[in-house]
């Protein structure tokens, strides 16, 4: 069973697949080449593939082959990239970089860039409705249109970025942070869980569980951010640190102190943990990428 393998070597060996499909996927395009150029530039820009990962790891832990998640994770990181291409629009939170290399409109133009990621969340729904029908039945895809819209839409991501940009200058309250947090990372960072879980025929109850684990998960991943953007280290985490004060974002550190965070993250990381336990899945590697997402200095 792939679970035996250490969380390094799983990671290695799904985030070389994903990111030969990705490439496979844009070179097939029939379409100008600077917007495929554009959408290999921004896909390969690196990162740590968790969203990905989640649904590799997520099919694991029933014991489904990860590389049926292929094409569902394939989808979800062009949605997870547009978002961060457009993030990154002068208009939006201006940076100018991403990894470490120049954001996509500073290579490409503003106008190139804006299409772009228009390309990547067109093109994502269009995967998942190529997904085998060996591997997913046809209902099982519409539901996982319908489901990533949702984390990707106006009940989604694109919600949360409306009341981000909204909050600017603002002195939010906890709750309405946490509401920009669960909708713009934590929405599409739980789709990623419960697509795999669709995937592998999750009972209702294991739908439950899990989504309560990503829920927290996502919270989690959001508070280390925000640490992050005060501790962390610019070359290793590829953009400049303290962009959220110089936007005059609320955070949890500037909430909560930054021990105050430290101990909000603990405590969302325990619940998401309880809810794992809960599916009474072999749910190793979905723990360990858990443990990851709260220690990563990046």
């Amino acid at each position: 069973m792939l679970a035996a393998k250490l969380l390094d070597a799983f990671s290695q060996d799904y985030k070389d697949l994903l990111e030969s499909e990705l490439r496979t996927l844009v070179a097939q395009l029939n379409a100008p080449l600077i917007i495929k150029e554009a959408m290999q530039y921004s896909l390969e820009a690196g990162g740590k593939r968790i969203r990905p990962l989640l649904t590799f790891a997520t099919l694991d832990a029933f014991g489904i082959d990860p590389k049926k998640g292929l094409l569902a994770a394939s989808a979800i990181e062009m949605i997870h990239t547009y978002s961060l291409i457009h993030d990154d629009l002068p208009s939006m939170d201006d940076d100018d970089l991403r990894r470490g290399k120049p954001t996509n409109h500073k290579v490409f133009g503003e106008a190139i860039a804006v299409l772009t990621g228009d390309a990547l969340l067109t093109f994502s729904f269009e995967v998942i409705g190529r997904i085998p029908d060996e591997v997913a039945s046809t209902s099982t895809k519409i539901n996982l249109i319908v489901e990533m819209a949702k984390a990707a839409g106006t009940e989604g991501m694109v919600g949360g970025q409306v009341a981000d940009m909204e909050g600017e200058g603002k002195a939010l309250t906890l709750e309405e942070l946490e509401y920009i947090h669960i909708h713009k990372t934590g929405k599409l960072l739980k789709f990623s869980v419960i697509a795999g879980a669709m995937l592998a025929g999750a009972k209702q109850t294991e739908l439950d569980n899990l989504s309560g684990f990503a829920h927290h998960l996502g919270l989690a991943f959001q508070i280390r951010d925000d640490i992050l953007d005060l501790e962390g280290n610019q070359e290793i985490i590829g953009k400049p640190v303290g962009s959220d004060t110089t936007n005059h974002k609320s955070t949890y550190p500037q909430l909560l102190s930054i021990e105050g965070a430290k101990k909000a993250l603990e405590s969302q990381l325990d619940l998401s943990m309880q809810y794992l336990n809960k599916t009474g899945l072999n749910s190793r590697l979905l723990s360990e990428i858990a443990q990851l997402i709260v220690s990563r200095d990046h």
